[in-house]
């Protein structure tokens, strides 16, 4: 039996509808509401104009596709295992359960066609927003007369909680500034949220202000108006300097006896409801995970589609290669995350006789160094630059005027910067930063934390780092930061203690594919002197022996960031004036020191030493597992205080009559416990 088209469109966007549902209530577990209501748009999309290959999800110029309401992943299962992409039925049968592929949340699964990570609201709409920069910036770079090779749109579903997100707000703030105008977004605009109507909390006219941000808006009367929807569409495609917000009236679980109801949102529509619903849209009722063949075999048209799409591209990138082999070398070389022949050569090595210098300082000298032959990274500030020392000299800043800009300025909207740079990253082609205070981190760690989860490589640049921020107070002093980054899963946190780790960070940051926060001073700190102490090439083992003691160790001294020269101090002062003989570590990353072998990481800290002393401007918590429980924490367990950064430092017990009476304590102690 044939369909006419109309009755084809509506028996795919049931399809997915009831693929959905069946999937939920499999699951016990669930948002089958979206998928109910959103299922139309998402056909649409997805059939009429979304370029993509489903056989080779990782095919660089594809469409970009979001759902950023990931609550509504079972939609997204459905689209991909219909499309053609490697979800299978089976999957979607085992939907939220141990190990399945189609987890209650989206998460990041390229090779399955899964973008990014999503469910936590907000993130995928911003994510968005930095795919979007990334594409107009390699596209600036590399497209030549004749020659898009870049040439995609990134596309969303968004929710009413999106919405309402800050995170949102920011980088809709921003995409609008930029005149981002191939990001379009579909708003499921369904008035239900989970505690009820949106009129409770959420009343005001989003047209008009995401009209003030500058982005294009249209609206759609009836979520199941295909044409309407298609002619939205098209209509913001055709928009070059604004990004677009298509606003769709929908029915949350449309077509349920649940349908408008807060109840629809985040549970399963119980056996009964699913019957009556099948029944509604002429399903057979008894029937689970059923797919017409008329319907799967229009989606998986898909592949088809999307193998003629990138065989025009590679086409196209043939010729390109013989016109431009430099650009297309370049181009290959970006898209593959490699870095170019001597990269790092340019990074200066400071001597011990130059002055002092923050390790922010530094770090915008390295920076600038690194970014003069690795054209694929860029980032920028949360109207920080000055201080954070992160601008790239000589370069643009990122606008619609200057689309290859490698500065870019995010303004107050450190929660935006962090997930945008996220989105960069996922769209592929470039290494980014981000860049702010450190205490300013707690504004981002949601993104922080999808980045981990990600593995994304993205550098985070936090300055500022420590009480010797001063007389800006506790406001501005971090003290649970390192901690709370330190247990995060999959980051890295490096805290250089001079120039020269501040270098060696970077190189690590830069090759290490994975989130890194460079953890960076405000004040000076002097240049350790190289020929004295061990190289800081070694910060790449997270932790080692900087100064050695005379004989055998009486206290291991381990410090990070600026404190390491404090460690220096005491370690003279000890052995000239109470013969205690202390080694001194430098202890820039806990991350990469826990993934050296045992046998290095007890040749830096024997088992065998019990008096430890740890010297750290932060919190002690996690200390004890370097310490041990006969060791001791000079650390910061309350907030900091208003005052010349030297005298807060020195109040809170960061100097070295301090150090050396705690090293003796410990050192004391230790031999009591011995001699008993």
């Amino acid at each position: 039996m044939s369909h006419s088209e109309s009755q084809l469109d509506e028996l795919c966007i049931n399809t997915l509808r009831i693929l959905a549902a069946d999937a939920v209530q499999q699951a016990k577990s669930g948002h089958p509401g979206l998928p109910l209501g959103a299922a139309a748009m998402a056909y649409a999309l997805w059939t009429r104009f979304m370029r993509y290959n489903p056989r080779n999800p990782f095919w660089h110029d594809r469409d970009r596709f979001i759902l950023s309401a990931g609550h509504g992943s079972a939609l997204l299962y459905a689209l991909l295992h219909l499309t053609g992409y490697d979800m299978s039925l089976d999957e979607i049968k085992r939907f939220r359960q141990w190990q399945s592929k189609a987890p209650g949340h989206p998460e990041y699964d390229l090779a399955r066609g899964v973008e990014c990570t999503t469910g936590p609201l907000g993130q995928g709409f911003a994510m968005g927003v930095g795919m979007a920069v990334t594409e107009r910036f390699l596209a600036a770079g590399f497209n030549r007369e004749g020659f898009t090779l870049v040439d995609h749109f990134t596309y969303a579903i968004v929710s009413d909680g999106d919405l309402m997100e800050g995170v949102a707000s920011e980088a809709a703030s921003l995409a609008g500034h930029l005149g981002l105008g191939k990001l379009i977004y579909l708003y499921d605009d369904n008035h239900i949220s989970i505690e009820g109507d949106t009129d409770i909390t959420f009343t005001e006219d989003v047209g008009k202000r995401f009209e003030a941000y500058g982005w294009h808006v249209s609206r759609v009367a009836d979520g199941n108006n295909l044409s309407a929807i298609e002619k939205a569409i098209h209509d913001a495609q055709s928009e070059k300097d604004q990004p677009s917000l298509i606003m769709i009236r929908t029915h949350i679980g449309f077509g349920s006896p649940k349908q408008d109801s807060a109840s629809a949102h985040g549970e399963p529509l119980g056996e009964d409801a699913l019957k009556l619903t099948k029944d509604r849209f002429g399903w057979p009722q008894d029937s689970k995970f059923y797919v017409p063949d008329e319907a799967l075999k229009h989606f998986r048209e898909a592949i088809e589609r999307g193998r003629k799409h990138e065989d025009d591209w590679l086409t196209l990138l043939s010729e390109y290669k013989r016109r431009f082999p430099t650009e297309a070398e370049s181009f290959e070389r970006q898209l593959g995350g490699e870095l170019p022949l001597g990269w790092d050569e340019d990074i200066p090595n400071f001597g011990s006789m130059d002055s002092a210098i923050a390790t922010r300082s530094a770090s915008g000298k390295v920076l600038n160094a690194i970014a003069s032959k690795v054209s694929s990274l860029l980032g920028g500030s949360a109207d920080l630059a000055p201080s954070t020392k992160t601008l790239i000299a000589g370069s643009a800043d990122q606008a619609f005027s200057t689309p290859v800009g490698r500065n870019i300025r995010f303004g107050v909207r450190e929660h935006g910067m962090g997930a945008i740079v996220n989105g960069m990253a996922l769209h592929g082609g470039v290494i980014p930063y981000a860049a702010t205070f450190f205490i300013f981190s707690d504004y981002m760690r949601p993104a922080l934390r999808l980045a981990a989860l990600m593995n994304l490589h993205v550098i985070f640049v936090f300055t500022h780092d420590s009480l010797a921020v001063g007389e800006d107070g506790p406001t501005h002093q971090p003290i649970e930061q390192l901690a709370s980054l330190r247990c995060v899963p999959n980051f890295t946190v490096i805290r250089p203690a001079d120039a020269n780790e501040t270098a060696a960070a970077w190189r690590i940051a830069v090759k290490l594919r994975r989130p890194v926060a460079l953890v960076l001073s405000r004040q000076n700190v002097p240049i350790l002197d190289q020929s004295r102490y061990a190289s800081a090439d070694q910060v790449s083992k997270g932790a080692y022996i900087l100064s050695e003691a005379e004989g055998k160790p009486d206290i291991l001294l381990i410090a990070t960031g600026s404190e390491v020269k404090l460690a220096l101090e005491a370690q003279e002062k000890l052995s000239r004036d109470k013969c205690i003989q202390a080694r001194v570590i430098s202890m820039p990353s806990w991350e990469l020191f826990k993934e050296q072998s045992s046998a290095y990481q007890n040749e830096v800290l024997p088992p065998a030493a019990k008096a430890r002393l740890s010297i750290e401007a932060g919190s002690s918590l996690g200390w004890a597992q370097w310490v041990g429980d006969q060791g001791d924490c000079i650390a910061v367990d309350r907030f900091g205080a208003s005052a010349p950064g030297s005298e807060v430092l020195r109040n809170y017990g960061f100097n070295v009559d301090n150090v050396v009476t705690c090293a003796v304590s410990v050192v004391e102690s230790s031999q009591d416990r011995a001699a008993r």
